[in-house]
């Protein structure tokens, strides 16, 4: 496929479990934090959950809105909001017509908050009491829209909905959107607020938690013998896509560019990916042949890679498929090994810093590995930051969620 427009990033934002905006967050990952830590309430005690812990969001957002606005909002528009702001800022505000802005920002939940809290207050106060702007709040499209109408972006406003690849998702549709020539330029991204007893409860009845209580930041751990799990995270993480010819006219700074984009389902199992990994590897074959680079090209890979057992070793043989002979090559990083699982944030999030690993020629480290599993034949970055090689480089960022949605992005330098 040739690329109609190039695509480029102008603009970041995010808040995360490891930081109130990019910086903090992106310095904290090169550090190796993590973000996870335990519950500052009675939930565990209250419902018998199991696990107490999750990666929560760092910088509250009642410590960057103002009070009506939150009033609102569900959290998970409320961190859209916060990260968009940021990334619009970041790509120096530029003055658009609103029919040339899209708007592309996914949860993979929706507002779940504002559903439950508005089913207790209907049991407990009636009918009366429910608010009335609960479904402007619950609905999954709140985020998108709340963007949409703070920066008047009226090309489209999109909600993609893929589970845990939807932020990763909603960017290859904003991508989409630019090459088409609806949009010159699209905030995408994706977000998440599902730090809450009933997710919590759900996800690990379906024994995809880690259940180390006991130490909340070791608990990410992907591709370590021992994982046993993910841990749940919460935030947003927004990109401003912008036109490459749109950008150099109006002198804008560049982070990289979005190369290539593939998206494939599995076509097997609602929570189970395909074993052996076909509908990821035609994704990043398909991402690798958008972007008209090669495996070679590649010298880094965000993974997927959310410590569970079974799930990070598919992906594993998947990359090793993909990157063949140029595997030793490749600088593999774990992020989630930091942040937790932001679900529907998790692709945006990630996005951001394969983003600014290829940008800064940096990839972030993954912790909490103090036994690589012998079935991964790829180099994994541990503990330290690795630096990339200076030329013509390209990058993947591996997202999949339940329901066996697959999504690839190629980012490349400028």
């Amino acid at each position: 496929m040739t690329n109609v427009r190039d695509v480029v990033v102008t603009g970041l934002g995010a808040t995360t479990p490891l930081g109130g905006d990019v910086a903090s967050t992106w310095t904290a990952a090169l550090n190796g934090e993590s973000g996870a830590r335990t519950l500052d309430n009675d939930w565990a005690e209250t419902y018998g959950m199991p696990v107490n812990f999750a990666a929560t969001i760092k910088v509250k957002p009642e410590e960057v809105l103002a009070r009506p606005e939150m009033k609102r909002m569900d959290p998970s528009a409320q961190y859209a909001i916060i990260a968009a702001r940021e990334a619009w800022t970041d790509a120096g505000s530029p003055e658009l017509d609103g029919d040339r802005i899209g708007s592309v920002v996914s949860s993979g939940i929706g507002g779940i908050w504002t559903t439950l809290d508005a089913w207790d207050t209907l049991r407990e106060k009636g009918a009366r009491r429910v608010l009335p702007m609960t479904v402007p709040m619950l609905m999954p499209n709140s985020p998108t829209a709340y963007v949409s109408l703070e920066f008047g972006a009226r090309a489209g406003a999109h909600a993609l909905v893929s589970a845990c690849a939807s932020g990763a998702e909603a960017i290859a549709y904003g991508v989409e959107m630019i090459r088409s020539g609806r949009a010159d330029v699209v905030i995408a991204g994706g977000t998440e607020a599902t730090i809450h007893p009933m997710p919590i409860s759900a996800f690990a009845a379906s024994r995809t938690l880690s259940l180390r209580n006991d130490d909340p930041a070791g608990a990410s751990r992907p591709y370590d013998v021992d994982r046993d799990g993910f841990v749940i995270g919460e935030g947003a993480a927004i990109v401003v896509l912008e036109a490459a010819d749109h950008a150099a006219a109006r002198g804008a700074r560049v982070y990289a560019k979005i190369g290539g984009i593939g998206l494939t389902a599995d076509g097997y199992h609602i929570t189970s990916p395909e074993p052996t990994g076909a509908g990821q590897i035609r994704a990043m074959g398909a991402a690798l042949e958008d972007a008209q680079v090669t495996a070679a090209d590649v010298v880094h890979v965000n993974a997927h890679a959310t410590s569970t057992v079974v799930g990070d070793l598919i992906e594993a043989r998947s990359v090793s498929a993909v990157i063949g002979a140029s595997a030793d090559r490749v600088a593999l990083s774990a992020t989630k090994s930091m942040t937790g699982h932001l679900l529907g944030g998790a692709g945006a999030l990630e996005t951001v810093f394969t983003v600014l690993a290829v940008h800064h020629r940096q990839a972030p480290p993954t912790i909490n590995v103090a036994n690589p599993d012998p079935e991964l034949a790829l180099d994994l970055v541990r503990d330290t930051p690795r630096a990339l090689p200076a030329g013509d480089i390209a990058a993947i960022n591996n997202s999949f969620g339940f329901g066996g949605h697959n999504v690839a992005l190629v980012v490349t330098n400028v």
